[in-house]
């Protein structure tokens, strides 16, 4: 199914929400979901938990995520994963989000979330997240939860305008990867 989605963006765009096709593969393999920052979370981790503490950075700290090498097997993709897709009016992919669910513990779980970074601020992100809340409601999820790195201010922001809370933390999850020196920072929301 093919929902439209009118954005307030000032070009006045249109996307459409779909459950990704095996012709996708290439685009969403292909999206830059690299991003620059001016900000980064520092963590202090103490013998009771940890802290956050937003810093600036000078220069703006630019991230680019390495390739995926096609296996499914990074970010946690497995078979029973569901991807949907925003196509932008031109027929270009304009982001995706992917998402499993796990009934023991009743948790959907966003594999992974990119919006081409000229459909950033467009309410694309929203709009998947919500798409990814839906399938959660579907299968009676408890909430929703996702991973990202510290050094993605710009996500966590989002994620927290959205309803997302922080639940945990990981210092060892980027350990031996091009991310080391990273921290994987849990969020999570309820699920009505």
């Amino acid at each position: 199914m093919t929902t439209p989605l009118q954005t307030p963006d000032t070009d006045g765009a249109a996307y459409a929400l779909r459950a990704a096709r095996p012709e996708d593969t290439e685009a969403i393999e292909a999206l830059d979901g690299s991003f620059t920052t001016a900000s980064v979370f520092r963590v202090a981790v103490t013998a009771d938990g940890f802290a956050l503490r937003e810093v600036p950075v000078d220069p703006p700290l630019t991230k680019v995520f390495p390739e995926d090498d096609g296996s499914g097997e990074e970010d946690g993709a497995q078979d029973g994963d569901h991807t949907v897709v925003a196509i932008g009016a031109d027929g270009a992919l304009a982001g995706f989000v992917t998402v499993s669910y796990n009934p023991w513990n009743r948790r959907l779980t966003i594999e992974d979330i990119e919006v081409a970074p000229e459909h950033r601020g467009r309410g694309v992100g929203r709009a998947l997240m919500g798409r990814a809340r839906d399938v959660a409601a579907e299968h009676g999820a408890g909430h929703v939860w996702l991973e990202v790195t510290n050094v993605n201010a710009p996500a966590v922001h989002a994620y927290r305008r959205m309803g997302f809370a922080f639940c945990g933390l990981d210092t060892a999850l980027y350990l031996g990867t091009e991310s080391e020196g990273e921290h994987a920072l849990y969020m999570s929301a309820p699920c009505p």
